[in-house]
């Protein structure tokens, strides 16, 4: 069949335009990039400096990204049970994770201990007061002290067994103010609104006060454990981060933060 010039002209734009389509078509297709997979971390508050390190190195090595979410361990625990939609929940005590695991919200042999944690006395570099001992707290001078709040806080609550074992909590509790969680307690002692704070081992490796370890004799052991949620969505990736807690890249990080391990205790 041999068309006329001028069909043959309208012919020729059609299969023109087709093909542009096509090629089009295809580049979108060539362009689109899967969406990175994530996972949402709930951490207690003394494993900030810690974990955005880890969750760090868990994206370079798994390409899976980790948002962490900070937290007292017991506020934490009540946003898991009213069904916060978190993935792995890394706790500062591990009867918090055997609780939610009797509750039915943990993979139950996803559970693991990754860290035992430690208390400082935490004063500012600037500060005329020499805190070197726990019980320098009952000077006259020093009127304000912050722990985070026992209740729901495992720092706070092994705060308050040290005060109480060394024998000042009687002396010391009227000076007290409460934090919401670990890293609150020790922003309250670096803004100067208290003259003293019971912190972290990990917090205060990583900022520019003065702070003295609290003999371990005094406190019951901060052992922390983590889990995968039983409500993840993303139960494979969210397994990989429990894995990756405890390999040598993440371990390193943790004993730089003042952690002790797993088998090292």
């Amino acid at each position: 069949m041999i068309l006329k010039p001028k069909l043959y002209f309208i012919f020729l734009i059609v299969v023109i335009s087709a093909l542009l389509a096509l090629l089009s078509v295809g580049s979108c297709k060539s362009e689109h990039k899967p969406e990175q997979a994530t996972i949402t971390i709930a951490a207690a508050a003394d494993l900030g400096p810690a974990f955005n390190e880890i969750s760090k190195a868990f994206e370079q090595s798994t390409g899976i990204k980790a948002i962490v979410s900070l937290g007292s361990t017991g506020l934490l625990t009540k946003q898991i049970e009213n069904g916060a939609p978190m993935d792995v929940f890394a706790a500062a005590n591990t009867s918090y994770i055997d609780n939610l695991d009797r509750e039915g919200l943990v993979i139950t042999d996803t559970k693991a201990v990754y860290a035992r944690g430690q208390i400082t006395l935490w004063t500012r570099s600037d500060s005329k007061l020499r805190i070197n001992k726990i019980p320098d707290l009952t000077n006259p001078e020093l009127k304000r002290i912050a722990i985070a709040n026992p209740d729901h806080a495992p720092y706070g609550a092994a705060a308050r067994d040290a005060l109480k074992t060394a024998g000042v909590w009687d002396v010391v509790q009227p000076k007290m103010v409460f934090a919401e969680n670990i890293q609150e307690t020790l922003q309250f002692a670096q803004t100067g609104n208290v003259d003293v704070a019971i912190v972290a081992l990990s917090l205060s490796v990583s900022s520019n006060g003065r702070w003295i370890l609290i003999p371990q004799e005094l406190y019951k052991p901060i052992d922390q454990s983590v889990a995968v949620l039983k409500g993840t969505k993303h139960e494979k990736d969210a397994r990989a981060f429990v894995q990756f807690i405890n390999q040598p890249v993440s371990r390193e990080i943790m004993k730089k933060y003042g952690f002790k391990l797993p088998l090292e205790q």
